[in-house]
């Protein structure tokens, strides 16, 4: 791989579209990710449909190193994450021995229903993802890892992939924050960031506790990223701007 890792995410389930269940996944797993130098760079939000599903991963898994996908692994029939990726790979859908094996296990034979052995279905070829909270595996085939939509339990199944991901070159940000309205730095920042071209400016402004806009500087060359904060640092001062930070993001 090059220095350069990057992931795809897809995001899978109704309720994350309908409003009903907010997504906690997305900061957690791009924070995860940087860490390990790899750069969360697409999320995609599909519904319970087979077709969108298998059309999304085949994009992504195409497209970048990795592939995480989460939601849709479950005991219930709208849960159709794992038809649904291996019609992307054009494979059929087994029951995994060793995840059948530990599941029934787990809840003893007179509780393992149907609905809990359906938890134990992978698309042909693919290897376990394991789950310590709730013993249902996730699921790796090839480039793409598919994981419960849980956070809880989608946290905790990261750690068993850790192993097998390789990473490129780490992140480094720093944000600050300036007390003033974001219209009157934005010809600063333009300028600073055509001054600084080894790293990226991103200007998000809030209008809570006062009016202002946090400013993130990002490069995987950290020297760069703390030169750029020093030169914002001196036109904040320069036109006597209000500022709090700088701090570093993980």
């Amino acid at each position: 791989m090059s220095d350069d890792v990057k992931a795809g995410l897809l995001v899978i389930g109704d309720e994350i579209l309908s409003g009903r269940t907010e997504d906690k996944n997305i900061s957690y797993l791009a924070t995860w990710l940087n860490e390990a130098g790899i750069q969360l760079a697409e999320v995609r939000v599909v519904p319970d449909i087979e077709g969108e599903i298998a059309d999304a991963v085949n994009a992504l898994r195409a497209r970048y190193d990795y592939v995480f996908t989460t939601g849709g692994i479950g005991p219930t029939h709208d849960d159709i994450t794992v038809d649904s990726i291996a019609a992307a790979f054009g494979v059929p859908v087994v029951t995994h021995k060793e995840a059948y094996a530990r599941m029934e296990a787990y809840y003893g034979a007179e509780n393992f229903t149907p609905a809990r052995q359906r938890m134990a279905r992978v698309p042909a070829g693919g290897e376990l993802v394991d789950n310590p909270v709730s013993i249902a595996p996730g699921i790796r085939i090839e480039n793409v890892f598919i994981l419960a939509g849980v956070p809880k339990i989608m946290q905790a199944m990261l750690e068993d992939l850790r192993p097998l991901l390789k990473g490129g070159r780490k992140v480094w940000t720093q944000a600050l924050t300036i007390h003033v309205a974001e219209s009157k730095i934005a010809d600063g920042l333009g300028a600073l960031q055509a001054a600084h071209g080894g790293v990226s400016i991103g200007s998000y402004p809030f209008y809570h506790a006062g009016v202002g806009a946090q400013v993130v500087i990002r490069s995987p060359d950290q020297a760069a990223v703390s030169t750029a904060m020093e030169a914002l640092r001196t036109f904040c001062r320069e036109n006597a701007f209000a500022t709090e930070g700088p701090t570093e993001i993980e």
